[in-house]
C-alpha cells in the first residue's frame, strides 16, 4: 500500500508551510533545491519540523488544507506534541 503524508516545514523567516505529498523524501529534496513550492523558495532553507502518515493522498490532502488554516500558535502545538494546547486552541477558535 502506497502511503501518503502531510508535512510541515519551518522556513528560514520562521514561518511554517504545510504540504502533502506521496513522495516525502522526493518532496523534501524539491523544497531544499528550490524546486518546490513558491513560498519555500522565497524562504529557503526550510527543516522538516513535523509529518504524519495517511493511508491515502486525499486524506493527507485534507489534513493539509486542515492545518493551512491554523494559526503559527496552534501549529507549533502540533509540532511540539502539545495536545491540550490544541484542544485549548480549537475551544477558543481564534487562535
Amino acid at each position: 500500500m502506497q502511503m501518503a503524508y502531510t508535512y510541515i516545514l519551518k522556513c528560514s523567516n520562521g514561518t511554517y508551510y504545510t504540504g502533502s505529498t506521496k513522495d516525502i523524501q522526493r518532496r523534501l529534496k524539491q523544497h531544499e533545491a528550490g524546486e518546490g513550492a513558491n513560498y519555500t523558495r522565497k524562504h529557503l532553507p526550510v527543516e522538516l519540523v513535523y509529518l504524519e502518515s495517511h493511508s491515502r493522498i486525499d486524506h493527507a490532502f485534507f489534513r493539509e488544507k486542515q492545518i493551512q488554516n491554523w494559526s503559527q500558535r496552534k501549529k507549533e502545538a502540533l509540532i511540539n506534541g502539545d495536545f491540550n494546547q490544541l484542544v485549548e486552541f480549537a475551544k477558543a477558535k481564534n487562535q
